[in-house]
């Protein structure tokens, strides 16, 4: 399996899988083409035989020195389970540190049981919340109204 960074031209392959990827739901939206453009150095494809198998999208804080964020990951159904996310998150971990940083946060929806249970195997802490749901703390109206959000931070050595 292949990870390199990002190009522009991967927003026009991306975009129109993610809404596959995600079963429907609509979250296309949630990843403009600007990310693909200036985040390039902090973002990263998967490819296996050529095939886009997966995608990770991260940045360095402008507000805090020592932080990273993960704003969006993608892997292709069919390739899940397979250390996709793993490989992707682990080239975003080098990164960081190679850059002097060593907090990375991220959120997910309440309802993404899958993403709560991959983050919390890779090494991450649930940030206290307003409210649980189903035992895991949540945000209320984090990115909204009625758009609660779990909130991740892992700090690396």
């Amino acid at each position: 399996m292949e990870i390199r960074t990002v190009k522009g031209s991967d927003y026009y392959v991306i975009s129109p899988l993610i809404n596959k990827w995600w079963g429907g739901r609509k979250m296309s939206d949630k990843l403009p083409k600007l990310f693909f453009d200036h985040f390039s150095n902090t973002s990263f494809v998967a490819e296996r035989d050529g095939t886009l198998v997966g995608f990770l999208i991260g940045f360095f804080s402008q507000s805090h020195q020592k932080v990273a964020y993960i704003h969006f990951v993608g892997v292709h159904p069919d390739y899940r389970k397979q250390s996709v996310g793993n490989l992707l998150y682990n080239r975003f971990f080098h990164v960081v540190q190679q850059n002097g940083r060593n907090i990375v946060r991220c959120v997910t929806s309440p309802v993404n049981q899958t993403s709560i249970a991959f983050h919390t195997k890779m090494g991450f802490s649930i940030e206290e919340g307003d409210k649980t749901i189903d035992g895991v703390y949540v945000n209320t109206d984090y990115d909204g109204p009625h758009q609660d959000r779990v909130l991740f931070e892992k700090h690396l050595m």
